[in-house]
């Protein structure tokens, strides 16, 4: 059986050779997803000045807390699309964060273009 630490050190493995292809500036930054077992964080990212531009995360949406982490990543995803529009951004980059692009991220990347945010 594979114990929790090598799974976690191949994801930031994985995170870490696409990290070398990906880089957001403030024209188009980097939309990073981070999932834990509970909620999904999504952050918008200028490398080259090293600061955040916008940040959603399912805590502040999960008021009625259903329990559907899809439907709360989906929530996040709408969310940080709405925020990056009031920060006048149009385009990002999509970091999946090592993590397969299928379930909670997923949703976060496709209600973010349903937001009109391009990745």
């Amino acid at each position: 059986m594979v114990r929790a630490a090598e799974k976690r050190e191949a994801r930031v493995r994985r995170h870490r050779r696409v990290r070398r292809r990906i880089t957001g500036d403030a024209a188009r930054p980097r939309l990073a997803v981070y999932r834990s077992n509970r909620h999904v964080y999504a952050q918008l990212i200028d490398d080259l000045e090293g600061r955040t531009l916008a940040a959603a995360s399912s805590r502040e949406t999960d008021a009625a807390g259903d329990g559907d982490k899809k439907a709360a990543a989906r929530r996040v995803g709408g969310l940080i699309a709405r925020r990056a529009r009031e920060a006048g951004i149009e385009r990002a980059v999509f970091d999946r964060g090592g993590r397969l692009y299928h379930g909670r991220v997923r949703e976060v990347a496709e209600a973010a273009r349903e937001e009109g945010l391009q990745l």
